[in-house]
């Protein structure tokens, strides 16, 4: 029988996260892929997992897929952790599973912790419908395009920031969408020293500012959506007709009241 291939997430700052079924799964499989075995053994050795580890990172990920895929086709089972949170999300790992799949070898989850979705919970700001950005561009002009090309995105946008670089994109963000879009700053998650703050930008920076301590620690970063543009062609199209037998207020008016559009935007439409 092939092997079985398992996601198993792992903590992103308090021990206590590591589910019961995550610890029988580490113990039991035949080889943990870890993306640094220096930082993943302490700990595996705090739960007494003495499974043999191998790492797979980004440089030698391509390499090591192969033959990891024959040890799973051979009988082995695998369990792929990440430093912390749930591996694939903006980390190594997603060539393994691919490849897993497409040789027919069972993958499956062992669910746990997720930094994106833990500082989502806590931000306060729309869950309904988000999106994960992971690292934005190290590059001040790279950034600013890539938060150009952002700015009509209507859902709620995660992203990960290191704590060098926070204060710039954060900057970054002020002038690509202005200092009323509120940001939510998740800063060590699950750890001792966990921060949440949520605020428009023109009052999130200068508290950041006020101390060197909130510069510190790993940070995701939870943005506002923009407000959805109201199509208002067929508003335009109204009031102009309305006008041809109504006076130009009145038609706004009534136009407005239809629609939904504000009625001095279609008054300045006629005039205009």
């Amino acid at each position: 029988m092939k092997g079985i291939l398992y996601i198993v997430a792992t903590p992103i700052g308090n021990l206590e996260d590591l589910s019961p079924r995550a610890q029988r799964v580490l113990s039991e499989v035949d080889l943990i892929v870890a993306e640094d075995t220096r930082h993943s053994r302490p700990l595996l050795n705090h739960f007494g997992i003495q499974t043999p580890m191998q790492s797979m990172h980004e440089h030698n990920e391509q390499d090591r897929v192969s033959a990891l895929v024959e040890r799973l086709h051979q009988g082995d089972s695998i369990a792929q952790i990440s430093d912390a949170g749930t591996p694939l999300i903006n980390d190594p790992g997603y060539r393994l599973a691919a490849e897993a799949r497409a040789e027919r070898i069972t993958v499956s989850t062992v669910p746990g912790p997720s930094a994106p979705i833990v500082a989502l919970t806590l931000s306060g700001l729309p869950v309904s419908r988000f999106c994960f950005e992971g690292f934005i561009p190290v590059k001040q002009q790279a950034r600013q395009q890539y938060l150009e090309a952002l700015a009509a995105e209507t859902r709620t946008m995660i992203f990960f920031e290191s704590p060098r670089r926070v204060l710039d994109t954060l900057h970054s963000m002020m002038h690509c969408w202005g200092g009323q879009r509120r940001v939510s700053v998740a800063r060590e998650l699950t750890k001792l020293h966990e921060s949440i703050y949520t605020a428009p930008l023109s009052e999130l920076i200068p508290w950041i500012e006020a101390d060197a301590n909130r510069q510190r620690g790993e940070f995701v970063l939870v943005v506002e959506g923009a407000v959805e543009q109201q199509d208002d062609t067929e508003a335009y199209r109204m009031v102009k007709i309305l006008a041809k037998e109504l006076p130009p207020r009145k038609a706004a008016a009534l136009a407005a009241e239809i629609t939904g559009v504000k009625k001095n935007q279609l008054y300045r439409s006629l005039m205009e």
